[in-house]
């Protein structure tokens, strides 16, 4: 059976039109004068798992080589909704159609907002997703304006972020020794309107369209002291062809250290967090959490939190 993954361990993908997203590779395999033999007569086409470019690279196959009328346009989107990525304002607004600006699969289903407008406002399976949104792919990128009102208001938020950097207000330092980002976030992003530590995840569209690090430590200042954060590239869970590669790291040792800095920081209040592993997300590594595992406010400022990720990652690399 034909193959198209971008995951390291097995990719059975043919070289010959491997890429950074599924819906490039699709694009190349409908594309190939080889495709024939890529394809090897499926009538059948299959994904285990829904998102923008799962949808997209099944909805490629399934269309044929018109499907590359649109490889201007599907791509960025892809590459926005796998990787964070800022192609353009239409990339993101598309993939928020498609899969929601915090794409998430749970017990109620999909976080697709078309699919669940689709579905009559109930909650939307991963089949029933490909099934409702397959139809309707051409038309989100032929007039997306149409689709205004759902990627409206989290398109908002995302502009927010962005337009914090563009003023100055956020700010990414960058440690070129070692490879790290240090982002800091304008606290008015956090906001009413805006993101929110303990409800949204970090505003990734905006960090990733700034930050140039293979290592990425995001700080918003918080009630009681700083919130934090630390992904590696959103992009770095594949297995990419024009993006780099990039190495992963056991910060056990440097976790320890912060504990300790943090417990010192800290003796004269009482300590409300820690710093811990995080394997929660593909390209998350560490957090600054509560008991309960919720973003809460860490007492170490920035400079000094990535002096210490400037020294540890320096020494990783040399050792």
């Amino acid at each position: 059976m034909p193959f198209i993954s971008r995951i390291g361990r097995g990719n059975q993908t043919d070289a010959s039109v491997k890429a950074d997203t599924s819906t490039e590779i699709a694009l190349n395999v409908v594309e190939s004068d080889n495709r024939e033999e890529l394809t090897r007569g499926i009538d059948l086409v299959t994904n285990n798992h829904f998102d923008t470019d799962g949808l997209l690279s099944v909805w490629v196959l399934l269309t044929g080589p018109s499907a590359s009328e649109l490889r201007h346009k599907i791509i960025p989107a892809a590459e926005a909704g796998d990787f964070s990525e800022f192609p353009n304002k239409d990339a993101v607004r598309a993939s928020i159609v498609i899969q929601g600006s915090e794409f998430t699969v749970s017990e109620d289903g999909v976080s697709s907002p078309l699919a669940i407008e689709l579905n009559g406002g109930q909650p939307v399976t991963q089949q029933r997703a490909y099934e409702l949104l397959l139809p309707e792919v051409r038309n989100v990128f032929l007039d997306l304006s149409r689709y205004e009102r759902l990627w409206r208001d989290d398109w908002a938020r995302i502009e927010t972020a962005l337009n914090s950097f563009a003023s100055g207000t956020s700010r990414v330092t960058e440690y070129d020794d070692s490879g790290l980002s240090l982002v800091t976030m304008d606290a008015t992003v956090y906001s009413d309107s805006g993101f929110k530590p303990t409800c949204h995840l970090a505003p990734y569209t905006a960090v990733a369209h700034n930050a140039r690090g293979r290592l990425f430590l995001i700080a918003a200042e918080v009630k009681g002291g700083w919130s934090y954060r630390v992904d590696y590239p959103y992009y770095s869970w594949a297995e990419t062809v024009v993006r780099p590669r990039i190495r992963r790291y056991d910060f056990t040792e440097l976790i320890a250290a912060l504990n300790r800095v943090e417990s010192e920081k800290g003796s004269d209040t009482n300590l409300i967090g820690s710093w811990r592993a995080d394997h929660s997300g593909l390209t998350s590594a560490i957090k600054f959490v509560s008991e309960p595992g919720k973003p809460t406010a860490s007492h170490l400022d920035p400079s000094l939190v990535a002096g210490l990720f400037d020294q540890t990652l320096r020494t990783l690399q040399n050792g």
